[in-house]
Parts: structure tokens; C-alpha cells; sequence
């Protein structure tokens, strides 16, 4: 079952929500049922998180065909259900009796999965007629966002089952996980577990705060978590060596009294044979320089998506981009440009990331880039942090782009710009992209930019030494000859 159809979920709590609102935008029909009088609300509340957070993740839109229904009964929520998804709080008892009231009106072919967090499945399917289609599918909270799913089957449980089930869940976006001997508590929620246990006794010895132990997994190993589990970064850190090195080198801290956690499997040659083979085939072929690689691109993604909320360590990088282009105020500064030509301050290469599904540079990243040629310039005239700390800075009103070459990933371009005209509010440049290496022309940006007052919510005039500064850099552009296609979209005749 790979097709959009109908779901039924059984509790529309924060769990259940998300389940409903993952199935709505992937096409299904989706019937709720929860007896609780503000379930109805809280779902639309969760339903339009999810939207904000799909439009976040990706361009493409929700699939066609979806809808959502609160229904009375939970007869009326599974009896043409394929799948019935079951979130009902934590207690043994109350789950089976739902899923005696399901098997009384559920189609025999349908589905049956609990979210349960760690209940075991062979003790809910116990009393079932017919245990073989029922198995755990626990997600992560949001639902609709994270992409993993365990799936634990019974003693009783149809393998068949458990395929179909991942099936369904990868056709909306899931990444099921599939967990191989029945534990309490699962794979994800032990590790969880183990490190919740750690937090705790951190706080109680008072060694740490509670925003501080938040801190030291939020900047640090979580970070790397987010693409790397544990055994892939200890390989890592094995550096060529890889699991065996890192194991020889740290294996021993495990007896060292560094948690509470101390009752740890010895390190038998044969356990560790086990972790060295299987971190090996997880590398699959990559060598440890390749890995750090992809490791140290998909960290700066991460952290420049943290930095576009200025969250965490995005706050962090957003701070030292501050020092960053404070520095570049003074190197290089007007008196190490020749201002009389063409300025050539910024160079860059295209991100892998910045392709799209054609293999060429998306649209919006010749804006991108000209906007970062006008920093530049900014900087070079003195709009610095402290001067933006006055709430004056330039804004952009009006873009013009002209495309004229293809840019692939990796291409390096340098942007030349130029001052067409400024006055005491506002400044028109110009900016040419080109092939580093060959100097043929990319694309060119025409850009005006207004300097406003943010609290007076309007445009101000410069002044100071950055206006002394514009005015001795527009007067010597001024002599330039304009470029070919400049003034085709902007109309701008008074100067300094």
C-alpha cells in the first residue's frame, strides 16, 4: 500500500495531531476520533503548524486529494480505514480494549500500529483476534516534521505486516526504522533515556544548570548528531585508524567514573570486531577525509538554516559574522582601493547547494550574491556594527537582474561593482558577475538602495563620516563610462 487512502487516527493529541496533519498533506483521507471536548482545537492548532513548517522544508506543495474529519465514534473512524493508527496515552490496559473495540469494525486487510513510546508489542496484540497485522509505529514529536519511525513487531506479528507498514510510512516522507528484537523503550528512546539520566544527577550535584547541560548538547554533539550518529563521529575520531584506533585510544575511559551510567559491556574482541566491521560497512567505501568533508558541508548548512532564526548556534555564527564584517570595514579600507575603477571586493564559489534540479545556479543566488557585493561596499564607506547599531543602514528597493550565462556548482565568480550615482538617501550600483578564471561575463544586478532609519520607519539622509566617504567614492566613479545596460530599469539622474 504505497497510494494515498484512508487513515484513522485513534487520539488527536500532540502525537496523534501530527500524525494527522503528515497523512492530510500527503493526499490521504484522514477520520479522528478522541473523546476529549478541545481535541477538535488543538488539532487545528497542530494542522497549521504543520503547514508553516512544510512551506519551511520544502518548495513542493501538499499532494491533492487530503481531508480531515473529527467523527463521533470510533467505529465510524476505521471501518473503511487501511491504516489505523492508534495514540492513546500511555496505559497497557486502555490500548487493548481500543484495539478490541478496532478489530470489531475494522476491515480485515487494515493496518493496526500503536505509537507507543515503549510499551512492548507482543503484550498489546495478547488479547487480538488477529495479532498478525499489528505492530508499533512510534514517530518523533512534530510528527509531521521529524522523519523517523520505529516499527516493532510481536511474537505474533506478520512480517508481511511490518513491510507494508514501512512501505506506507517512506510514501510520506518517513524514515522507518526498523527494530530488530522487542526492547522496552525501543533503540531512540533509550539513548534518550540514557542521557535524560545523566542530565538529571548533572543537576542534582549541582554541576550544571539545566540551560547549560541544554547548551552543551545544542552547540556541541548535537550539532554533529543531526547527520552523524555516535558510532559514525567515534569512527571518525579514530582518524584513519577508525573504530579499532578510536576504541584502543578511549575504549578505556569506559570504567573511568565520568557518568553515573557505569555498567557497560566489556570490550571483548569479539564485541569489538562487531562495532569495527559494522562502522566500517556504515562508511561505505567513504574514507575518513571524504566523511569529514560531508560532515563539515552539512554542519555550515545546518548552522546557516539555525542562523536565518537567529537560534542556538545560528545566534552564535550570526554574532561572529558581526566580527567578521567589522574587520573587513578596515581591510581593505578606502585608502587600499583604487576607488576610480571598478570595485572587485567580493569573490565566491557557487555551493552545491545553491544548484537546482536543472545543474545550474537557482535565480535567487544572483541576487543573493549581488547583495553581498553591496555589503562590500557598505563596509568599504564605513557602515559598521556600531553605525548599525544606530538602526540607520541601506535597503535595497529595486533589483534588476540580467541573465546571461549558466553558473554550475563549484564555478568560482568574482562581482565587480560599480557607483552609477548616490545622494544623501540614496545609492544606485551596479554589479557585473563573472567567471573568475575566464572573465566572462555571468549575469549583471542593478541595484538602488535607500539609507533608512529603522525606528523612523523611513528614508533618512547619510551623514557623518560615511556620507564623507560615499561622496569622495561616487565623485570618482563618477568619470567612469556608464555600463552598456545600465539604466534600462532604474532612473536616476541627481548625485553628491
Amino acid at each position: 500500500m504505497t497510494e494515498a487512502g484512508t487513515v484513522a487516527i485513534i487520539g488527536g493529541g500532540v502525537i496523534g495531531a501530527g500524525w494527522a496533519a503528515r497523512f492530510l498533506r500527503n493526499g490521504f483521507v484522514v477520520l479522528v476520533h478522541d473523546p476529549a471536548p478541545d481535541a477538535e482545537r488543538k488539532l487545528e492548532a497542530v494542522l497549521a503548524n504543520a503547514e508553516l513548517a512544510h512551506a519551511r522544508l520544502t518548495m513542493a506543495g501538499p499532494t491533492s486529494g487530503g481531508s480531515i474529519r473529527f467523527v463521533a465514534s470510533m467505529a465510524e473512524a476505521v471501518e473503511g480505514a487501511d491504516l489505523i493508527q492508534e495514540s492513546a496515552p500511555e496505559r497497557e490496559d486502555l490500548k487493548t480494549a481500543i484495539y478490541a473495540e478496532i478489530e470489531r469494525h475494522a476491515r480485515p486487510d487494515a493496518l493496526i500500529c500503536s505509537s507507543t513510546s515503549g510499551l512492548l508489542p507482543s503484550r498489546l496484540q495478547s488479547d487480538m483476534a488477529h495479532p498478525e497485522r499489528f505492530l508499533v509505529a512510534h514517530p518523533f514529536n512534530p510528527v509531521y516534521l521529524l522523519p523517523l519511525v520505529e516499527l516493532c513487531g510481536g511474537k505474533a506479528t506478520d512480517k508481511a505486516a511490518i513491510e507494508r507498514a514501512s512501505a506506507l510510512f517512506k510514501s510520506v516522507g518517513m524514515r522507518p526504522l526498523i527494530v530488530r528484537k522487542e526492547i522496552d523503550g525501543f533503540i531512540a528512546d533509550r539513548l534518550m533515556e540514557a542521557l535524560w539520566r545523566e542530565a538529571l544527577w548533572l543537576v542534582n550535584d549541582d554541576i550544571a544548570t539545566t540551560e547549560e547541560i541544554d547548551d552543551a548538547v545544542r552547540f556541541g554533539c548535537g550539532l554533529r548528531w543531526a547527520l552523524m550518529g555516535t558510532f559514525q563521529t567515534y569512527w571518525l575520531a579514530g582518524g584513519e585508524g577508525g573504530m579499532r584506533h578510536m576504541l584502543a585510544q578511549f575504549g578505556p575511559a569506559l570504567k573511568w567514573p565520568w557518568s553515573k551510567l557505569t555498567d557497560v559491556p566489556d570490550l571483548t574482541d569479539e564485541l569489538i570486531d562487531t562495532i569495527a566491521e559494522q562502522c566500517d560497512a556504515q562508511a561505505r567505501g567513504a574514507s575518513p577525509r571524504e566523511l569529514e568533508r560531508l560532515r563539515d558541508r552539512c554542519l555550515a548548512a545546518i548552522m546557516q538554516g539555525l542562523r536565518t532564526e537567529n537560534f542556538a548556534a545560528g545566534e552564535t555564527l550570526h554574532a561572529y559574522e558581526e566580527i567578521l564584517f567589522d574587520r573587513a570595514v578596515d581591510d581593505p579600507g578606502p585608502g587600499d582601493v583604487d576607488i576610480s575603477q571598478p570595485l572587485r571586493l567580493v569573490e565566491r564559489q557557487v555551493p552545491a547547494e545553491w544548484v537546482d534540479y536543472n545543474n545550474h545556479m537557482t535565480e535567487s543566488r544572483y541576487v543573493h550574491l549581488s547583495g553581498e557585493a553591496s555589503d562590500a561596499v557598505f563596509h568599504l564607506i564605513g557602515i559598521d556594527k556600531a553605525y548599525r547599531g544606530t538602526g540607520r543602514s541601506y535597503y535595497t528597493v529595486e533589483s534588476h537582474v540580467a541573465f546571461k550565462r549558466e553558473v554550475p556548482a563549484l564555478a568560482r565568480l568574482s562581482i565587480t561593482t560599480q557607483i552609477l550615482g548616490a545622494d544623501d538617501k540614496r545609492l544606485h550600483m551596479f554589479h557585473r558577475l563573472d567567471d573568475a578564471a575566464s572573465g566572462t561575463e555571468i549575469a549583471t544586478v542593478e541595484q538602488l538602495s535607500l539609507h533608512v532609519d529603522r525606528e523612523a520607519g523611513k528614508a533618512v539622509p547619510v551623514e557623518g563620516a560615511v556620507a564623507e566617504k560615499l561622496k569622495a567614492l561616487a565623485e570618482a566613479q563618477s568619470r567612469l563610462p556608464s555600463p552598456e545596460s545600465a539604466g534600462h530599469g532604474i532612473r536616476f539622474r541627481k548625485t553628491i
